[in-house]
């Protein structure tokens, strides 16, 4: 029993580890912020206790501030949901259908997968968020969605009650002259006094939380516009981009097939349910899903694998012609270089002189891909990641070599 306590409790300190992250300090840091200025401005404007609206709109604002917490907290320490570890489909034969993730030891499930950052396979993974400092999945995509929707609608109406606060704060402190405007910040001639007074700090605390305000509205609100357009498609951001990928493979090589997604239930509304429940319980398990007529559970398992066989044949071998330390923004490697790193936090591979990448994918001044940690074999150890383009050159005996990267077919 003592082991058993002391296993959840150290599970817990890990889930309030997620806390010391950057994106979870600047996220909370905003929403304290703009709750904390919008409620001191709204006692200075709209005073709570004299008037049935100001009590109103305070509620409102403690209201806002609430039910933004609770989803982003939700969001974060319920997590994803991940396939349990050592999972197999329950027919030994669909194994051939679905990927075995190495890390995790297991197959992973329909919908799922595999997160660098958390290092566990993710059910119905759509992301890694940073602000959350946790993946959007199976589990906690209505709360995050939910927290998307409710932060831009708190912005606003504390954006409102910021500019009416300067607005009546300034309003008989401006004096205009015939060649001047004077404005007194002073509160002693105010009749009555404030509750608190609205001086030059305050002025400037107010407009710097009102940009934050109108900031975050409109960032978190195109988020939101985002998730909602996928969450009707009964998709996630990774299916969409399977899905557009498998477009390009059946019109690159002029195969005849019709890709159907197969999790679309043909109404927004039922793909909606899928998502959003009364109980707060999203429908399913995480490993099984309902599908439309015409597919199968593995249908998208399906096409993932015949993409991971094209990238494999697309891919092309380079070999380092310059070592490279893995640093995010190399100072040595050029002005370009450095000014065009990936805006990703997909990890950097470290390059050493005569060292083997397999390229996937890349940019104009970037490369993605693996390097082997064996030189000998390819079915050695890689690691996977971005490195400066300029530090690599083409293997001249590589079979492969005149096939195009994603990327660069897409430039031309």
């Amino acid at each position: 029993m003592g082991a058993l306590c002391s296993v959840i409790r150290f599970e817990n300190l890990q889930e309030l580890k997620r806390l010391c992250h950057w994106g979870p300090i600047i996220a909370l840091g905003v929403i304290a912020i703009c709750s904390t200025m919008a409620m001191i401005d709204a006692v200075m404007w709209y005073w709570p206790l004299d008037t049935t609206g100001g009590s109103v709109n305070f509620i409102m604002l403690i209201n806002w501030t609430v039910m933004i917490l609770y989803n982003y907290f939700n969001a974060m320490f319920i997590g994803p949901g991940y396939v349990p570890l050592g999972w197999k489909p329950e027919k030994s034969q669909d194994c051939m259908y679905v990927q075995y993730c190495k890390v995790c030891q297991s197959y992973k499930a329909p919908r799922s997968h595999h997160c660098r950052k958390c290092n566990r396979c993710v059910m119905k993974m759509d992301h890694h968020c940073p602000w959350i400092n946790n993946c959007c999945g199976y589990q906690n995509h209505a709360s995050f969605t939910l927290f998307l929707l409710l932060a831009p609608l708190g912005c606003i109406h504390a954006s409102f009650i910021f500019v009416m606060t300067m607005y009546t704060q300034l309003y008989n402190r401006i004096s205009f002259g015939w060649s001047s405007v004077k404005i007194d910040m002073s509160a002693a001639k105010r009749d009555p006094l404030p509750i608190i007074p609205f001086g030059l700090s305050a002025f400037a605390a107010s407009l710097f939380a009102l940009g934050l305000a109108l900031g975050t509205t409109i960032a978190v609100g195109m988020l939101f516009i985002i998730q909602i357009k996928v969450i009707l498609r009964n998709k996630t951001s990774i299916e969409s981009w399977i899905e557009d990928k498998a477009k390009d493979r059946i019109q690159y090589y002029k195969t005849g097939e019709i890709f159907i997604f197969p999790y679309d239930m043909g109404s927004k509304w039922k793909n909606f349910k899928q998502v959003f429940t009364w109980s707060g319980i999203p429908e399913g398990d995480g490993l099984e899903w309902p599908i439309r007529e015409g597919c199968h559970q593995y249908t998208l398992t399906i096409e993932q694998l015949k993409q991971k066989a094209d990238k494999r044949v697309r891919s092309v071998r380079y070999r380092a012609v310059e070592d490279y330390s893995g640093a995010c923004c190399p100072v040595t490697k050029g002005v370009k270089t450095f000014f065009t790193t990936p805006c990703t936090e997909e990890p950097r591979i470290a390059l050493c002189k005569g060292d083997l990448i397999l390229a996937t994918r890349g940019l104009k001044h970037w490369m993605y891909g693996d390097k082997f940690l064996d030189s000998t074999t390819d079915a050695g150890m890689r690691v996977r990641g971005w490195f400066p383009r300029k530090c690599v050159e083409k293997c001249l005996y590589d079979s492969e070599m005149d096939q195009p990267l994603d990327g660069e077919k897409k430039n031309r």
